[in-house]
Order: structure tokens, then C-alpha cells, then sequence
């Protein structure tokens, strides 16, 4: 009886990787190229070449996140890039959004699961997604912000990817957690993937 009733109570844990899984494409970056003019955009990623470069050769995708968000949001209020990512959301969910993605979160939905969007972007910008799709808990990239609740272009801790998912998930739902399904698309979710019963690597592939 008491296993029974165990049984029905049980619900699984599962984590989606967002870029790249449950998207087509980088998030952050299409985000970047909607908010601000072509000529600003352009500029900016012209600006960040030299950190482009030295990528090549340090291989820190946290480097890099973090001479991205310097470049285009120090000084941006927190208020303000809320509104701006509800707005990009409602805009291109349905651009950027994997249909075969979404048909599996839904299937895990329906069982009842605890759904967790696991992502190196940040997270207020993936935040409306994961409000739009019901997602139980988000854990991304944070940022920084002065007493004046503006960006300072730094990053708050890691960034969220590779071992810094697991230390997140860690965080969050304890030591000793274990996912019923994680699914992603890089090297950066191997260690996420660990952790999970049933491990999606890049089993999601249509396009909007």
C-alpha cells in the first residue's frame, strides 16, 4: 500500500539543455542581434575579435561569455533586460523552439516530471522560455549587478556549463541527486548527462 501510493507520488527529475537542444540556434546571441541596431551589433562583434582569437587557443567558453556580456550589457538595468528578453520571447519562441524538443518535454509534462532547463546562457534572458514552457526550476549563467541594479558586465560565478551544470543541479536539488533524463547537445552536458537514467546527446534535430 505504502509503496503504491509511493509509486503514484514519484515524479521524475528531468534536465534540457536549452542552446542547441531545445533551440535551433544560440539564444543569447539572437538575442544580442534583435535588441540592438545592425550597425551597434556589428560593431560590437567586431570589437570582440580579439577575444574571438584568443579563444582559439584558451578554449574558456566562460572567457568569452563574459567579453560578450561586457561588450553589450554593462549599464543595462536589470528591469529593462527582463522586459527586453519577455519581448524576444514572445517573438521568436516559436523560431527558435526544436518541434521534435518540445514534443519530449511535453511527453515528460504529462507524466508529471520536474522539468529543469540547465543552460550556459543567461538566465534572465532564457527566463520567458522557461515561464512559456513551464519549466519547474531554471539554472543558467548569472550576471552581476551594481547597487543601481545595473549590469556591471561581469559574470556571477561560472559559467553554466560542463561540470558547473552538475554543481548547479547540486545546489538546487542536493548531493545526492540523480536525473531520471537529461538531454543535450555538446561536450558542454556530458557531465549533466552523467548523472541521468536515460542520456539524450543531440537526439533532437528538426527545425522550426
Amino acid at each position: 500500500m505504502v509503496a503504491s501510493l509511493q509509486s503514484r507520488l514519484y515524479r521524475p527529475l528531468v534536465a534540457f539543455d536549452f542552446d542547441g537542444t531545445l533551440t535551433c540556434r544560440d539564444s543569447f546571441v539572437a538575442f544580442l542581434a534583435w535588441r540592438f541596431t545592425p550597425a551597434r551589433y556589428g560593431i560590437g562583434m567586431l570589437r570582440l575579435a580579439p577575444a574571438a582569437v584568443a579563444f582559439l587557443f584558451h578554449r574558456d567558453r566562460g572567457r568569452l561569455k563574459a567579453a560578450l556580456v561586457r561588450e553589450f550589457l554593462t549599464g543595462e538595468s536589470r528591469q529593462d533586460l527582463a522586459r527586453r528578453a519577455e519581448r524576444f520571447a514572445a517573438s521568436h519562441a516559436r523560431r527558435l523552439l526544436r518541434p521534435d524538443a518540445i514534443r519530449s518535454w511535453k511527453m515528460w509534462q504529462n507524466q508529471n516530471a520536474r522539468l529543469v532547463i540547465v543552460t550556459a546562457s543567461p538566465e534572465i534572458v532564457v527566463a520567458p522560455f522557461a515561464r512559456g514552457l513551464g519549466a519547474e526550476a531554471l539554472i543558467g549563467t548569472r550576471l552581476v549587478y551594481t547597487a543601481s541594479d545595473l549590469a556591471s558586465g561581469e559574470l556571477d560565478g561560472p559559467n553554466c556549463r560542463g561540470p558547473e551544470k552538475v554543481a548547479r543541479l547540486r545546489e538546487v536539488f542536493g548531493d545526492e541527486i540523480s536525473l531520471d533524463a537529461a538531454y543535450g547537445d555538446s561536450d558542454g552536458d556530458t557531465a549533466m548527462l552523467a548523472l541521468a537514467e536515460e542520456a539524450g546527446m543531440k537526439v533532437f534535430g528538426e527545425r522550426p
